[in-house]
């Protein structure tokens, strides 16, 4: 293939065209909304974690990652690229007017491709830290995750000590799900990690980010955001998240409003806001078992039940089913919650609740419909409407210079999904697959979830 960049952007413009409309009259929308909002992200450059800060006004375009595989897959690549296809088109008709793609249009797009991201947009991705390492049966450290006690760990916790690759595993996934030159690269990264788990995913997804750049003639290196419990490690307790914890977690009415956005009843209070982590380490989400309780109106305490849990199967074999490992009870009084210290009582907010401090004004979703969960994002879409009406969570706006409206949200098409050409997983890590060209040929198409506003 001439130039794989070229034909993505070709396909893109001809199949997705509506979706950078209605991003370019969004963002035209919003401009001089968000003057006194200051962000900072992230960025790899030669191997090093740079700190970005954006002091000018800026529209924000959410993609995402996880750190429960060091390899990248297909969907997570996928859906890199269509972060920047669409953020590099809006910016392009931003300048020049929403008009019919032509081949000037063309060529000036794809020589933005080619160079770091820049603009009134900025892509960057969503790096979600409180997931388990091994969440979806899918990380070739399986086994030493286990052995080492970290299978029910947030990976914001977790060390690479003890980690290597489960020869098991690769043997049994070789083309499917993980590769040799992955496992190559993942246990050289092994041996130069600083014992940052956290770090070691970043730089292995950031080289072969760098490859992939060459290969698609796309410039891949995104900015990016760790979210929730990083930025929970470096707040006090007058951050944003510190402050959406403590104000749904106030009373019994800020939390009964906080399960109607979930589309959840008080009558059972089972389900934890925030996950409180073990003095074991412990933090799993689906492991932990809650009960809220309350005396009148006020938060009297939760009681958590870590029990060992069946975390999730990958996509070659459904017997397969990753595991998280713990065991462990206590309690926790109201007072912690809605007076919020994370250094007093770490904990996991749900995702409804922690991507309120993701600066996005849109974001982009892989598979809604097929395999993406419509039911998290009406919750995350009803969390913003409320708190934009001060419903719940008063005064975000004015407090932290927030724009807490619903972002648009767009979405990869369930029928464009990318995966294994022979195994057909979505799962399969990028190195699995041995002519890319079969994938982009595929090209990519954006939807707009309009249903979601």
């Amino acid at each position: 293939m001439e130039d794989p960049g070229k034909f993505l952007l070709t396909d893109f413009l001809a199949t997705s065209f509506p979706t950078i409309q209605t991003i370019v009259k969004g963002a035209s929308a919003l401009r001089g909304q968000n003057k006194n909002r200051k962000i900072t992200l992230f960025q790899y450059t030669n191997d090093k974690k740079i700190s970005v800060p954006f002091e000018d006004e800026h529209f924000y375009l959410r993609g995402s990652v996880e750190y429960a595989n060091p390899q990248l897959t297909v969907e997570e690549v996928q859906g890199i690229l269509a972060t920047r296809l669409l953020a590099t088109c809006a910016n392009y008709y931003l300048e020049h007017g929403l008009h019919t793609p032509t081949q000037d249009a063309l060529q000036e797009i794809s020589e933005a491709l080619q160079k770091p991201p820049k603009g009134y947009i900025v892509p960057f991705l969503l790096n979600t830290d409180d997931v388990e390492l091994d969440r979806y049966s899918m990380n070739p450290l399986k086994q030493s995750i286990i052995d080492s006690g970290q299978s029910a760990i947030p990976a914001a916790n977790a060390t690479t000590e003890g980690l290597k690759i489960d020869q098991a595993y690769a043997k049994k996934y070789s083309g499917s799900l993980i590769s040799k030159k992955e496992t190559d690269l993942i246990t050289e990264t092994l041996n130069t990690n600083n014992t940052s788990y956290l770090d070691f995913v970043d730089s292995i997804k950031c080289h072969q980010l760098s490859e992939l750049s060459v290969f698609f003639n796309i410039n891949l290196s995104l900015y990016s955001l760790r979210l929730p419990l990083s930025t929970l490690k470096a707040e006090d307790k007058t951050g944003l998240l510190h402050y959406i914890i403590s104000q749904s977690n106030h009373d019994y009415a800020s939390v009964e409003q906080a399960y109607t956005c979930m589309g959840r009843s008080m009558n059972k209070r089972t389900t934890l806001l925030t996950v409180p982590h073990s003095k074991k380490g412990y933090g799993s989400k689906r492991a932990a078992r809650g009960k809220l309780h309350f005396e009148n109106n006020k938060f009297h305490d939760a009681t958590i039940t870590y029990k060992t849990t069946s975390l999730y199967p990958n996509d070659i074999d459904p017997q397969d089913i990753a595991v998280a490992v713990c065991e462990d009870k206590f309690s926790i009084a109201g007072e912690k919650f809605a007076e919020y210290s994370f250094n007093e009582t770490a904990s996991s907010p749900q995702f409804f609740l922690y991507s309120l401090a993701s600066p996005e004004d849109a974001a982009i979703w892989h598979g809604v419909g097929a395999v993406g969960s419509s039911q998290l994002l009406q919750s995350y879409t009803n969390a913003r409407n409320a708190c934009r009406t001060d419903q719940f969570i008063k005064d975000l706006n004015q407090k932290y210079n927030l724009n807490v409206g619903v972002p648009l949200q767009f979405n990869l098409s369930p029928d464009g999904l990318w995966s294994h050409p022979t195994y057909h997983n979505i799962d399969a890590s990028i190195g699995s697959i041995e002519n890319l060209s079969d994938l982009v040929n595929r090209g990519i198409k954006l939807e707009y979830l309009s249903n979601f506003k």
